[in-house]
């Protein structure tokens, strides 16, 4: 990611910080390219996920909110 002086993303560093649990995920470690295509598809990134969920695949709006937003369920 960026250091906070250059705009550059370094797909190295990007990859030893990456959570996503796909395999074969053509987009790991390319932050710009995994944001556009799950926000294209109403999802977040597994990022943004805890681990046990990230897991399930289920990367919906919805499932943050149920997450992070007081919903209770996990």
């Amino acid at each position: 990611m960026s250091n906070g002086t250059d705009r550059t993303c370094s797909l190295e560093a990007n990859l030893e910080s990456c959570t996503c649990s796909y395999s074969g995920c053509v987009r790991k470690g390319r932050c710009c390219e995994c944001l556009t295509y799950h926000w294209r598809n109403r999802q977040l990134p597994g990022c943004l996920f805890p681990p046990d969920i990230e897991r399930t695949y289920d990367r919906s709006v919805e499932r943050f909110v149920q997450v992070y937003g007081g919903g209770g369920a996990r």
